[in-house]
């Protein structure tokens, strides 16, 4: 059986904690898709060029584990806005998606560009202001050296750079449901995460 969940929202809204613990719930595969332009932004550090770092991904390199910091969140949104590195990666998360047994990917293009198809679309956002003490408090815990008024600046700009991107612009699919993180627990969102799920999933499952 191939069952996919696309989970689709702005950064820090909480889409991964929920695409993890969904994916957890219901023993399907996981892919942060977010990671695969962290890693290509990572090689651009290093020089090389997007499309040939985008061409040449491993799933090795996923596994990296500096991928989180703040310099390389923001080359991978500069790499997300160049048409040819998403059709580079396209084909990687629809055959992720496809698997048996089920899958969970989250992004910012999954319900509207990659699996347009998906049984179960979610769009989970948060307001800017609460989305920004939630990394930078992450951060802070990694002995960032940031502040609260860096961090608002930054995901303001990463708001405006994916959702004005010409390619596969950071939007809710017209079919998703939209989940408001903003005065929930991580819990209570999960909780409301599975009922939209259940009722989409198989009863022969």
């Amino acid at each position: 059986m191939s069952f996919t969940v696309a989970i689709d929202g702005p950064a820090a809204a909480g889409k991964g904690t929920i695409s993890k613990a969904v994916a957890t719930h219901f023993g399907f595969a996981h892919l942060d898709t977010g990671l695969l332009y962290r890693a290509v932004g990572r090689r651009t550090l290093e020089g090389v060029d997007a499309l040939e770092a985008a061409q040449a991904l491993t799933a090795e390199e996923l596994e990296q584990g500096d991928l989180r910091t703040a310099e390389i969140a923001q080359a991978a949104s500069k790499v997300a806005v160049l048409p040819e590195v998403r059709a580079a990666l396209v084909d990687f998360q629809r055959a992720f998606s496809r698997r048996a047994g089920g899958a969970v990917l989250d992004g910012r293009d999954i319900g509207t560009v990659i699996c347009p198809d998906a049984e179960v679309k979610l769009f989970v956002t948060a307001s800017a202001e609460v989305r920004a003490e939630r990394r930078f408090l992450e951060l802070s815990a990694k002995g960032a050296d940031v502040t609260r008024e860096q961090v608002l600046a930054d995901v303001r700009e990463r708001d405006a750079r994916d959702a004005e991107r010409s390619t596969a612009p950071m939007k809710p699919a017209e079919d998703a449901v939209q989940l408001d993180t903003t005065d929930l627990s991580i819990e209570a969102a999960l909780a409301k995460a599975v009922e939209v799920i259940n009722v989409k999933l198989p009863a022969t499952r």
